[in-house]
């Protein structure tokens, strides 16, 4: 990760962390990188889009690009246009599963990967000087909010089955995904009951969505559907529920496709992706079935460089970020949902028979600090990572890291016994906002 750029590209509190001039410095140095570049931009539905659209746009034209805003649009889509139509750049100004107040820049390259740490290291070295071309040699810009619907087209297509006699919940959490989620899942078929799917940037995230899969969970009782699909804020994530209200989170999702992808022999090695934060019973139960687990660093752009190194086939996060990697270059909630659908169709069985392992129990605290190096490099901390891991043995893990989005540490423990898992996170807790709180 560079100064600007963390785990899922440049994100903060619009004005604040994220401003005008740093969004026009971001575009300038796609047109450094690469001569009158052609640029992509897609957004999700914050407020605050247009005028960092624009920013990114003014930056990329004053240094020659020709730039093309896509307007409301998954991060997913953006990538698949940028390498469909042979653009130079792909830009997605969206904040994920962040509030409101939040935005935030990812790159996509001309083939529709994310930009690497190495990668992004070189475009915030271009920060330091901006490129202006004289006149005429500046560059273009245009809109073509219609070229979505090529990106629905791959969605429709990517499903070998029609969905007719499935009833699905879809939360689109006011993002992204808000209306073509919905438009694509009645195309394949299903009753759809579209939540949370307004074009209002000041409810997006807001107590709903993949962060708040118990609001889902709610609505599919009423309606009693055969699965609900929860989506962040630009649609690369997804949170499902199942038929009986349980919460399935992106590790159970990756099992229960790997399962299905090596019956039908789509499930390249044997062997999945996951991070340091799998649960451990994700990762027993893919032996017992003959499937391998690699671990990567947490975020989906380190998973997606295992699955181009190892030449797999799936991968992903718990949060919900999961890769096909054989259908597309990025994590799209959409895209997973619909093989979810498509699974359920042809085994013709619920989604609650065929998640048939118990997770180890974790829990998970986010903190809030001031200085998130000094608590990673706080010896103190360290110290009693180490004691309480001792304690733990093999029979559980401990995790803190800093967030790569938001100014927060973050705890993870995990073991068989939920008691100490809440012990051991919440003693770390205290030490982390003593070191944070020393002057």
């Amino acid at each position: 990760m560079g100064l600007y750029f963390g785990t899922d590209g440049l994100r903060g509190v619009v004005n604040s962390d994220l401003t005008f001039d740093i969004a026009y410095k971001c575009g300038n140095a796609l047109s450094v990188l690469k001569t009158n570049p052609t640029v992509l931009i897609g957004s999700d539905t914050r407020i605050s889009n247009s005028y960092l659209t624009l920013a990114v746009a003014s930056g990329a034209m004053s240094g020659g690009a020709a730039v093309t805003d896509l307007g409301v649009i998954p991060t997913a889509g953006v990538a698949y246009l940028t390498k469909l139509l042979h653009a130079d750049y792909g830009v997605v100004i969206s904040a994920s599963h962040n509030p409101k107040e939040y935005n935030g820049i990812k790159i996509f390259d001309s083939n529709g990967y994310k930009l690497g740490d190495k990668e992004e290291e070189r475009v915030e070295r271009c920060f330091i000087h901006n490129k202006t071309n004289d006149f005429p040699n500046i560059g273009t810009f245009s809109q073509n909010f219609n070229l979505i619907k090529k990106y629905e087209e791959f969605l429709i297509n990517a499903s070998p089955n029609k969905l007719t006699g499935l009833t699905v919940v879809l939360d689109g959490a006011n993002g992204a995904s808000y209306k073509i989620a919905p438009d694509v899942f009645r195309k394949l078929g299903a009753d759809v009951v579209a939540s949370n799917c307004s074009c209002d940037g000041m409810k997006i995230n807001d107590n709903c969505g993949a962060l708040y899969p118990s609001t889902l969970a709610k609505r599919m009782a009423r309606y009693k559907a055969d699965m609900g699909f929860a989506f962040d804020g630009d649609a690369d994530r997804l949170i499902s529920v199942d038929d009986k209200g349980k919460i399935i989170d992106g590790d159970m999702t990756i099992y229960m496709l790997a399962k299905y992808m090596k019956e039908k022999g789509t499930l390249s090695g044997n062997t999945v992706v996951g991070t340091s934060h799998t649960n451990m019973a994700i990762e027993a139960g893919l032996k017992a079935n003959g499937i391998d687990l690699i671990r990567t660093d947490i975020g989906d752009k380190y998973v997606l460089a295992k699955l181009i190194e190892r030449k797999l086939s799936l991968g992903g996060e718990q949060s919900g970020h999961i890769i096909l990697k054989n259908m597309h270059t990025t994590g799209d909630g959409i895209l997973t949902a619909i093989a979810v659908a498509n699974m359920l169709i042809e085994k013709k069985a619920k989604i609650s028979e065929l998640f048939d392992i118990r997770l180890y129990p974790q829990t998970n605290l986010n903190i809030i600090v001031e200085d998130k190096l000094k608590i990673m490099n706080s010896e103190l901390i360290t110290k009693e990572i180490t004691r309480l891991q001792t304690s733990l043995g093999e029979k559980g893990r401990i995790m803190v890291r800093a967030s790569g989005t938001e100014p927060k540490i973050r705890i993870m423990v995990e073991s068989g016994d939920e008691e100490t898992n809440i012990k051991y996170s919440e003693e770390i807790a205290g030490i982390v906002k003593n070191v944070d709180g020393e002057v």
